[in-house]
């Protein structure tokens, strides 16, 4: 009898379940044998039915967990058997709709609803994983936090006497599994994927991990996920969180077709559409196959079960030449904050994470190292060398990010992304290659809901005479100058914070300090108004550079303030080694006061600083002999050309 089960079964699986009156009935004959047949009937089991009613008064939830690989097969308490079916959730809203179905057993092709689940007496139920693995679902009840279950078709899945160990964040004492269970969805501090409970102590510990986001190298390979050390606890997943489902990666698993599967849809045509089927289903789908790839009828078979989360079932899948699974690895969803001075790529993963995500252009200067984390970020500052963000045209920034599982290699199961942020600045203004970050508005000064825009402001390196330039000499003499674009602006500007950096190492120092005072004389002066012009100010400097790069760029906080800005007074130790005072128009940021109460000239705005940045190429004035010299000339050459294409891609 065996042997003929077993054809029976592999002549179905083989030919994906495709149903056909004479298949389904000697399908339904060969599960009326093995029901009549099991000598665990469940009227021996000493069990009161009156236990198994189901109370869920008082807007609670009816939902269903499931057991894979075991069955409860009683045939007095079966209330329909119904061939045919190829989807799990077909058979659970049969049993939902059914006030007399309290549970059910499930095989594709076949559904069984029963008058009485197994609760707590997990005795009556009998592993079922030959010749396939049988699903045993049996209704439940949430009393609260049930809204993201309500559209799910069960809401956890208990593993027997298996569990997720040095997983668990919160350990509490409960009475039973239900009230695990709820404990698991009512969780506030971390997304609660799974829990172990133990019948025997009453512990209930809540994890942020699962089987399916554990780390599968190093995880699996330390038993993380397997028989509970004390043989009584057990394992419970949760259905109802939501996913990332985007980016997803798929692993092939040659030769194999799972025995048992969720769902079977009829004539898909590819593996992408199939894919789909996967990703859009209302359960954690882990796999997905095109079935026996010889038989002409096109199906496609989605399944919550994966390899690590059938390490309790013997032997879950069928040999098939040719025929490969699909199992899910990782998908991420990647969300993008467009911020006034930076991006910042967010990250959501459904495996955990150990490597690094960094900008492909400065894998070594701008990159995050990330441990064992579902959740990370890296965040990337506009006009700033360190990751290189361009952009595109105007308000169009964009970068390009890898996700790096290895720590030191890039390897096939790596990610790359192109990021972009787009900013309307229809009335906004950035000139001369120096770009601009502008935070907000500020509320006008009469009582009236009127908006002022901030300034625009940009930044220029110019010769002494005020003429632009891109590059120069060390020794020459310069001047930085920043300007507010708009001429009916009511705005002045002080600045402070003056950064140069290195364009290579990000090497960096410190010209005009955080009370808006030159730090060095002998390498920045103070910052003064230009002429009568209120709405510009500059700062002579004589060019430098640093040892390991001629790109020398120019960071700075610019503050607004009305209606003007007086200055500060700076004590300056100057060349002679004395102190001496002078005046600069910097100032160390103030609090915010009432412009419509305060009687002073330089009221502060409580605003963020509008962050200005540019650069430029400062070359050596070294020279050398013969073929050295022409050596060196030749790579300044190559490098300039290198830097203008790059100032020119930022721009355009």
């Amino acid at each position: 009898m065996m042997i003929i089960i077993k054809l029976l079964t592999i002549l179905s699986l083989t030919s994906i379940y495709i149903v056909a009156s004479h298949v389904q009935q000697q399908q339904s004959s060969t599960k009326q044998q093995r029901f009549q047949q099991d000598q665990n009937d469940l009227l021996s089991s000493n069990i009161n039915n009156n236990q198994n009613d189901l109370d869920c008064t008082n807007d609670g939830l009816i939902t269903f967990e499931l057991i894979t690989g075991y069955v409860l097969t009683s045939p007095a308490e079966t209330v329909q058997m119904i061939p045919g079916i190829l989807q799990l959730s077909d058979c659970i809203e049969r049993c939902q709709r059914n006030q007399s179905c309290r549970a059910l057993n499930f095989e594709t092709g076949l559904c069984v609803l029963l008058t009485t689940a197994a609760n707590d007496q997990t005795t009556v139920l009998t592993p079922s994983q030959f010749p396939v693995f049988t699903i045993f679902a049996q209704k439940i009840c949430l009393k609260q936090n049930y809204q993201k279950c309500m559209e799910k078709g069960w809401s956890f899945e208990r593993v027997l006497g298996f569990e997720l160990k040095d997983k668990d964040l919160k350990k509490l004492p409960l009475p039973n599994r239900f009230a695990c269970m709820q404990a698991c969805l009512s969780e506030q501090d971390f997304v609660c994927r799974s829990a172990n409970y133990d019948p025997d102590t009453g512990d209930c510990s809540l994890s942020d991990m699962d089987r399916g986001s554990i780390n599968p190298t190093h995880d699996i390979k330390m038993r993380t996920y397997g028989p509970s050390s004390s043989g009584s606890t057990e394992y419970l997943e949760n259905n109802c969180i939501e996913e990332p489902k985007k980016l997803c990666d798929f692993r092939p698993i040659e030769g194999k077709l799972l025995k048992t599967v969720d769902f079977v849809y009829q004539n898909i045509q590819s593996i992408d559409e199939c894919r789909e089927r996967c990703l859009s289903s209302k359960y954690r789908c882990h796999s997905f196959d095109l079935g026996d790839p010889n038989n002409p009828n096109k199906v496609c078979r989605t399944s919550h079960l994966d390899k690590y989360s059938l390490a309790h079932i013997d032997d879950a899948y069928l040999q098939v030449n040719g025929a490969i699974t699909y199992e899910l690895h990782s998908c991420y969803n990647v969300s993008i904050l467009c911020k006034s001075r930076e991006m910042i790529a967010h990250v959501q993963t459904t495996k955990i994470f150990d490597g690094k995500i960094y900008a492909k252009s400065k894998p070594n200067l701008c990159v995050e190292d990330i441990q064992n984390s579902l959740d990370f970020e890296i965040r990337m500052k506009y006009h700033d060398v360190d990751c290189d963000v361009k952009e595109v045209v105007h308000g169009h920034f964009s970068n390009d990010i890898v996700i790096q599982h290895h720590d030191m290699i890039v390897t096939t199961k790596d990610l790359g992304l192109s990021i972009h942020c787009k900013y309307d600045l229809t009335n906004r203004s950035i000139t001369n290659n120096v770009n601009l970050s502008v935070d907000g508005d500020v509320d006008a000064t009469d009582s009236q809901s009127a908006i002022v825009s901030s300034p625009n402001v940009t930044m220029r390196i110019t010769d002494r005479s005020g003429s632009n330039i891109v590059s120069a000499q060390v020794g020459d003499p310069l001047m930085i100058r920043f300007e507010i674009v708009e001429a009916t602006s009511p705005y002045e500007i002080f600045v402070r914070e003056l950064v140069a950096v290195d364009g290579q190492d990000q090497s960096e120092i410190l010209l005009i300090d955080s009370n808006g005072c030159p730090t060095d004389l002998a390498i920045m002066g103070a910052m003064n108004k230009i002429g009568g012009d209120r709405k510009a100010i500059e700062g002579p400097f004589d060019a430098f550079k640093f040892p390991t790069s001629e790109t020398v760029q120019f960071r700075a906080l610019v503050t607004p303030c009305l209606p003007s800005c007086e200055p500060v007074q700076c004590d300056i130790r100057g060349y002679d080694g004395g102190l001496r005072e002078l005046s600069s128009f910097g100032r160390r940021r103030r609090r915010r006061r009432s412009i419509n109460t305060a009687n002073q000239n330089d009221d502060v705005l409580n605003e963020e600083e509008i962050i200005v940045a540019g650069a430029i190429q400062i070359k050596d004035k070294f020279t050398f002999n013969g073929k050295d010299r022409r050596k060196n000339q030749s790579g300044q050459q190559q490098q300039q050309q290198q830097q203008n294409h790059r100032f020119s891609n930022e721009e355009g």
